[in-house]
């Protein structure tokens, strides 16, 4: 049994358009890559072929995991999201409080994690440290090597409003 999947409407959009993509178009290429090695002639020593029917192998199991995340995905309500204390679904602005550097971080499931575009997932350090507090809060984040980063967090959105 999967996990359960924590999707806000904007992940769930991505991971429909993957899926979508998948199930069509990279499934005609593979298909036709299939159809091209069988054209080698004997399959039983086809390197092509085998290659082939392998990325189809790998591409079916990837279009089954989406399609299992999707079902068991819950999608949360961006509307709903509280801007009193930070929840997935938050765009959190923060401070760090050695450097002085001020950063915003959008709180999203694991599935849709992505720190170069300041996603950070529920469950990882800082992700986990942020959820559950409030504005002017300090939070601890452990870190691999050194003290903990202490973060005040400065304010909360709600990652569905515009503005």
């Amino acid at each position: 049994m999967a996990k359960d999947v924590i999707l806000t409407p904007e992940g769930l959009e991505e991971l429909q358009t993957k899926i979508e993509h998948l199930s069509t178009a990279r499934r005609r290429e593979v298909a036709e890559r299939i159809k091209e090695a069988r054209e080698f002639g004997d399959i039983s020593e086809n390197s092509e072929y085998d290659d082939a029917k392998n990325e189809q192998a790998m591409l079916e199991r990837q279009i089954a995991d989406l399609e299992d995340k999707l079902r068991s995905a819950s999608v949360i309500d961006e509307d709903a999201v509280s801007t009193d204390i930070v929840s997935v679904g938050s765009v959190v602005h923060v401070k760090d409080q050695k450097t002085d550097k001020s950063v915003k971080y959008k709180i999203v499931g694991s599935a849709e994690a992505n720190p170069s575009e300041a996603k950070l997932s529920n469950e990882s350090p800082v992700g986990k440290a942020l959820i559950g507090h409030r504005r002017n809060d300090v939070v601890s984040v452990p870190v691999p090597r050194g003290p903990a980063r202490e973060l005040k967090i400065t304010k909360i959105e709600a990652a569905g409003a515009r503005g």
